[in-house]
């Protein structure tokens, strides 16, 4: 390929070139930036909120419908079930029709089949709404957080992915204390009533997200692709001559691949193995904490409670936890977590004071559900822009298998009447297991086998 020289943002030298990837990375934080993590996060409370809600209303649905530990753990995996294939299929499409459709889509299936399930009469209805919602849970996340990553400035770019996904927390906290005050009142349908709300919203959701900056460019949009770097860096002079160079802009022959090639094979399945068991273990607890609290003697109240504060610490777990990525290194940050994850869960089955059981319970939503924000993160930062969403969108579907074994392990250990402290130590394994798979993520890298070799193309806007 010819020599090519890339000017900087704003440059009005004669050739009028520009690497969109360079610009986006050291543009300013500004108005534009704050609306896309705004609209993002936004999102991902909606898409908290209809996950968190069966954990939440689990003990009043185990008694109504006189449910087995063991069915109400199948029950639990139908929604996960439609999450990991959810991931699977909305990932790679969003790559061919935009992430923006893809994320409508998600928004549309996980927010109206959560509000039918307040209508199912039954098992099987409330499995089929439960699964068909998944599929939105599953396929929205990967593409809002690919879509946060592309248009983050990278000094700040892990901070900004987790803040946005901390929206996961915020929704699960307001599921979780809606439950409180509504279960014993209203009933269970209401909590999924409610669940209806972001289908109001979605048209003006839609109207302000902007589309994917390197989706444009290769569709040939080229004049929404200046507009929107224009809004990405209000400094550049852009014209219907400006030339746009965009890194890793490869042709993408089979995007799943491509996972496993340029010495990413190895990161590739390490990435996948900490998000297997990131998501049991936040599953299994954010499906039986509430059970197993209240079998050990706490009221339904202060099981809910629990669940509360296990959201609550997942927020300063992903924003404390991205600070510390930006700052350090996000991959060695991830295996400290996951090891204090695994002794924390631990510590939670010997029923300590009540300061110290909640302390504990914080601790583990920061580096549980705290670290899963931070995965994302971390998988966005490690493909480049033509494979990201493929990348996302497999580490997440892989990870739902964990996310599906979560619930029946629970309900498997709750059937056969173990102690409360094997409960909790069965729940901590996966974090040791994680813990070893982000160190060695972290050597591969320092070997130089995980970086990804980015190819420069140019495309003439």
């Amino acid at each position: 390929m010819p020599n090519t020289t890339i000017h900087p943002a704003g440059s009005n030298r004669p050739d009028n070139r520009l690497d969109v990837n360079q610009t986006i990375d050291n543009a300013r934080f500004n108005r534009f930036h704050w609306r896309v993590l705004l609209l993002c996060a936004l999102i991902i409370i909606f898409d908290g909120y209809d996950l968190v809600i069966y954990g939440v209303v689990l003990p009043v649905l185990m008694q109504e419908w006189q449910l087995t530990p063991m069915q109400a753990g199948a029950l639990g995996s139908y929604a996960l079930f439609g999450m990991m294939f959810g991931a699977l299929f909305f990932g790679p499409l969003a790559d061919k029709i935009g992430r923006k459709k893809a994320i409508a889509i998600c928004v549309v299936l996980f927010s109206g089949f959560t509000f039918l399930n307040g209508f199912a009469r039954d098992v099987t209805e409330f499995a089929i709404c439960r699964f068909i919602a998944g599929l939105g849970i599953g396929g929205v996340m990967p593409n809002v957080v690919a879509l946060m990553n592309e248009y983050a400035p990278k000094k700040i770019r892990s901070t900004l992915v987790a803040i946005m996904f901390s929206g996961y927390s915020v929704g699960g906290m307001l599921s979780a204390g809606l439950g409180i005050w509504l279960l014993p009142n209203f009933g269970w349908e209401v909590m999924f009533y409610l669940a209806g709300i972001p289908l109001l919203l979605l048209p003006l959701i839609m109207l302000s997200l902007p589309e994917s900056v390197g989706f444009l460019i290769k569709r040939g949009r080229h004049s929404e692709a200046r507009q929107m770097l224009q809004k990405v860096e209000p400094a550049l002079s852009l014209t219907t001559q400006s030339e746009l160079l965009l890194a890793d802009n490869k042709p993408a022959g089979k995007p799943v691949k491509e996972l496993f090639t340029d010495g990413r094979a190895l990161g590739t399945l390490m990435l996948w193995l900490a998000f297997f068991c990131c998501l049991l273990m936040v599953y299994a607890l954010g499906s039986w904490l509430p059970k197993l609290m209240a079998n050990a003697g706490y009221s339904l109240g202060s099981s809910l409670a629990f669940l509360l504060v296990l959201n609550f610490g997942a927020i300063f777990g992903a924003v404390g936890g991205g600070v510390l990525g930006d700052k350090l290194n996000l991959p060695k940050v991830l295996a400290v977590f996951f090891a204090i994850a695994a002794v924390s869960i631990t510590l939670l089955g010997f029923k300590p004071p009540m300061v110290v059981l909640y302390s504990l319970i914080a601790i583990a939503g920061a580096t549980t559900i705290g670290s899963q924000i931070l995965l994302y993160a971390c998988a966005a930062q490690f493909y480049n822009l033509n494979i990201r969403s493929t990348g996302l969108g497999w580490a997440s579907g892989i990870g739902r298998n964990g996310a599906i074994v979560g619930p029946l392990l629970g309900g498997s250990l709750l059937a056969i009447s173990l102690p409360l402290q094997l409960n909790f130590m069965a729940f901590a394994v996966p974090g040791v297991i994680a813990s070893v798979a982000m160190s060695v993520f972290v050597l591969s890298q320092r070997r130089g086998k995980a970086a990804p070799a980015f190819v420069l193309q140019k495309q003439r806007v």
